[in-house]
C-alpha cells in the first residue's frame, strides 16, 4: 500500500514570515539541523516547509495531528533528501505500518515543491 502527498508553498511567503519574526519561526517550525543546514535560505526553508506539510498529509494527519519538528528533513549519505520521524510523526509512522518514505524537493524562483511517497504493510484482510 502507498500514501502520498504534496505541498507547494510561495518562496516569498516564508521570505516574508522569516523577516517578520525571525528566530521565533524558526525555532517554532524547523530543527537545529535544519536551521544550521539552511542558513536563513528561503528557497531551503520553503522546500523543507512544503516537505512536512507533505508528510503530515502521507501520514493522514494534517497540522493538527503532529508536531512541525516531529519531521525533519535530512540528507542521505547519497545527498538526496530524506524524512526523519519523531515523537507523534513517528508513533503514527507506525500505527499505519510505514516501512519507507520518499521525499522529492524543487523550487523555482517563486515556488517551492514537495512530494512524499509512505510505503506501508498491506492491511490482512
Amino acid at each position: 500500500m502507498l500514501s502520498t502527498g504534496v505541498d507547494i508553498i510561495e518562496i516569498p511567503r516564508i521570505r516574508q514570515v522569516l523577516e517578520r519574526y525571525g528566530t521565533r519561526f524558526l525555532q517554532r517550525i524547523y530543527t537545529p539541523a535544519e536551521i544550521a543546514y539552511c542558513r536563513g535560505r528561503a528557497p531551503n526553508l520553503a522546500a523543507r516547509f512544503a516537505a512536512k506539510e507533505a508528510t503530515m498529509k502521507a501520514l493522514g494527519t494534517g497540522v493538527r495531528g503532529v508536531g512541525w519538528k516531529d519531521i525533519e528533513v535530512v540528507r542521505q549519505p547519497s545527498g538526496a533528501p530524506g524524512i526523519l520521524l519523531h515523537g507523534r510523526a513517528e508513533a503514527r509512522a507506525q500505527r499505519l505500518g510505514v516501512l519507507e518514505m520518499a521525499l522529492s524537493l524543487s523550487h523555482s524562483q517563486e515556488y517551492a515543491v514537495a512530494f512524499v511517497v509512505a510505503q506501508c504493510q498491506p492491511k490482512k484482510p
